[in-house]
Order: structure tokens, then C-alpha cells, then sequence
């Protein structure tokens, strides 16, 4: 028996739905929203997840601006940028996209990144906010595990989930969102000894490490639901997640690649900058 596929698709179509509503709704306010995405690589991979960007920006009625600053951009210059772009007053959405410059720090350059513009929860204070419990974007990736299993009805509460990752990206975030649904938390990383023996025992298995197959069945217990936020490049110019297709033949529930987490994320990223346009235009900041 397959494992019942947790489609992103749907539920990343509803809420594009309901952010284009909002979106048209400020515009005609006289306030568009507007999203800038800061590059700073060659790397084809991101040019392609950053045109994707623009490309659902621009259909859901958000300006989508690129500020490319090319690969041997300092860390100043970076800086520079995100510090103007949070002072700017017609931007509401910042996004710094990775990777960046050798000898640049994600999360030294994100923390001049104001936090009602991190959309993406990637400035230090955002996820300091997020484990305290008090208004801030989480990153969208880590949202949208959550919000994909919601629009399942995956049942979190009282569950033990094992979260594979501990990135300030997926993994730690995640870790604080389940948390907050009440959920038994479980974090494994590259130093966990026997990383079977502790998934295999989780109702829920979040694998968010970025290595193609990592999780194969001997990873999970019968009808676990495995929720795969792997988006790794194929050579055929595809893309394979961080769970072994063999899964499917394990589990009870499982997220596609591509599909499922990647679609709902980009949709939240929207959703976020319409509701930072909705707070900075009504005269507030958040905290």
C-alpha cells in the first residue's frame, strides 16, 4: 500500500487566492506591495527560485523588484542594501536569498534586515522572537511544513515528530512551531548517533538536511507521515528530495518533490509581504 501523497499545490493556489484579493485591495488604496529580492551569487539554481518569485509575484499583483549585486559583493554592500530597503517606505517585503559571497555571514548580513519587512524570517531577531513566542515572520519553508499538514489534517498535538535539520532556515524554526502546536519535538542533526533508531519511532518525520534519499525506510515507522523539504537538483535538471521514493511504500502520508512544501513556501512568502504592507500602511511597526 502507497503512502498517501500531502499535495502543496491546493493549498499554495488558495492562498495566492487570498493574497491577490488583499494585494488589489491596498493597490487601489494607493498602496502597492512591494517585494525586493537581494542576490548576491551566480548560481543558476537561485536565478531560477528567484525569476519563480517574481514570476508568482507578479500574478498575485505584488511588485517583485531583483536587486542583484553580483557574486563579489562585500558584506557592506549587502548590508547597505537591506538597510535602505527597510527604510524605504514603498518596500514591505525584504528577502536576502542565499547563497552568499565567500567570507559573508547569512545571518550577520540579515540582521539589518528591519522585522516587519523579514518576510522570510531570516534576520536573528525574527527567530529569537519566534522561540519567545511574540509577533514575527517565521521562514516561510519552515511555515509551510506546518501549514501543509494542517490543510491534511495531520494531528500534531500530543505526537512525537522528529525534525531532521537544525538550520536557522527549516529546522530550528520548525522545531518552535511544533512546539508551539504542542507537539513532542525531537531534533537530529549530523551528530545524532543511530538517526534511525530516533526517527523510526516518530509519528511525524521532517527531513530538512539538503541530502538527496538521506531518509530511506528503515527511517520510519509503518504509516508515519514524512513531510520532505529536500529540494536537491537532479542532473537531468529536475529535483529529488531528502526522503528515498521507496518511502512511499512505508509511510502512511507523504509531502511530493516538487509539489509539496516548495509550492506552499512561495505562496507564504506573498502572503507575508501583503501583511507586512497591511501593518506598515495602517502606521504600525512590528516589534
Amino acid at each position: 500500500m502507497s503512502a498517501i501523497m500531502l499535495s502543496g499545490r491546493e493549498l499554495a493556489a488558495e492562498i495566492r487566492t487570498e493574497t491577490a484579493a488583499r494585494a488589489a485591495a491596498l493597490a487601489e488604496g494607493g498602496t502597492p506591495p512591494k517585494l525586493v529580492v537581494v542576490v548576491a551569487t551566480a548560481d543558476e539554481s537561485t536565478a531560477w527560485y528567484v525569476r519563480s518569485i517574481a514570476g508568482a509575484a507578479g500574478k498575485t499583483g505584488i511588485v517583485c523588484d531583483i536587486a542583484d549585486l553580483g557574486p563579489d559583493a562585500a558584506a557592506e554592500d549587502i548590508r547597505g542594501t537591506l538597510t535602505s530597503l527597510s527604510a524605504d517606505p514603498t518596500v514591505h517585503g525584504v528577502i536576502l536569498q542565499t547563497p552568499l559571497p565567500p567570507g559573508v555571514r547569512q545571518e550577520e548580513a540579515a540582521g539589518a534586515i528591519a522585522s516587519g519587512k523579514d518576510v522570510d524570517g531570516a534576520n536573528p531577531l525574527s527567530l529569537g522572537r519566534l522561540a519567545a513566542g511574540l509577533p514575527a515572520f517565521a521562514p516561510a519553508t519552515a511555515e509551510a511544513v506546518v501549514t501543509l499538514l494542517d490543510h491534511h489534517g495531520v494531528e500534531l498535538r500530543g505526537r512525537h515528530v522528529a525534525v531532521v535539520g537544525r538550520s536557522t532556515v527549516v529546522g530550528k524554526p520548525v522545531a518552535h512551531l511544533l512546539l508551539d502546536r504542542d507537539a513532542t519535538v525531537t531534533v537530529c542533526h549530523s551528530r545524532t548517533r543511530d538517526l534511525a533508531a530516533v526517527t523510526s519511532t516518530a509519528d511525524v518525520v521532517v527531513a530538512a538536511v539538503g541530502r538527496t534519499g538521506l531518509i530511506t525506510p528503515d527511517h520510519v515507522r509503518r504509516e508515519a507521515v514524512v513531510v520532505d523539504v529536500g529540494t536537491n537538483p537532479t542532473a537531468d535538471g529536475g529535483l529529488a528530495g531528502d526522503v528515498d521514493p521507496a518511502v512511499a511504500e512505508k509511510a502512511g502520508a507523504l509531502t511530493p518533490v516538487p509539489g509539496g512544501v516548495g509550492a506552499v513556501t512561495t505562496a507564504l512568502l506573498l502572503r507575508h509581504t501583503v501583511r507586512a504592507a497591511d501593518v506598515l500602511t495602517a502606521g504600525h511597526q512590528m516589534p
